[in-house]
């Protein structure tokens, strides 16, 4: 009895030690990923509106409710320089990939 509770213990911990939690909050984040990815998109405001909604009339492209997907393919092609651009070649190198899909995940998430 004691080595089926003592296995179930050490593979439990075994399934917590290699399954990071990121992956749970990837569906559902909590205060602090939603706070986190709130303070990530705060540096998009001067350019892209507060929420990601640029002021009528701007040529800069309004962020909020694109594509998740769309968003994060336009920021990796600002990193590679494949994607024309004044300033955001030089911006978007400063993010990691996992700040991109937070950024992807907060802007798609917002109405437009």
């Amino acid at each position: 009895m004691k080595n089926k509770t003592a296995t179930s213990l050490t593979m439990s911990l075994l399934c917590l030690a290699f399954c990071p939690p990121g992956s749970a909050w990837a569906q559902a984040p909590g205060p602090q990923e939603a706070l986190y990815a709130a303070s990530l998109a705060a540096t998009c405001a001067n350019c892209h509106g507060t929420n990601g909604k640029v002021v009528d009339g701007s040529s800069v492209t309004s962020l909020a409710g694109l594509d998740r997907n769309y968003i994060t393919a336009q920021l990796k092609a600002f990193q590679a320089g494949t994607r024309p651009a004044t300033v955001m070649h030089q911006i978007s190198k400063g993010y990691s990939d996992a700040q991109i899909e937070s950024l992807a995940a907060y802007f798609a998430a917002r109405k437009k």
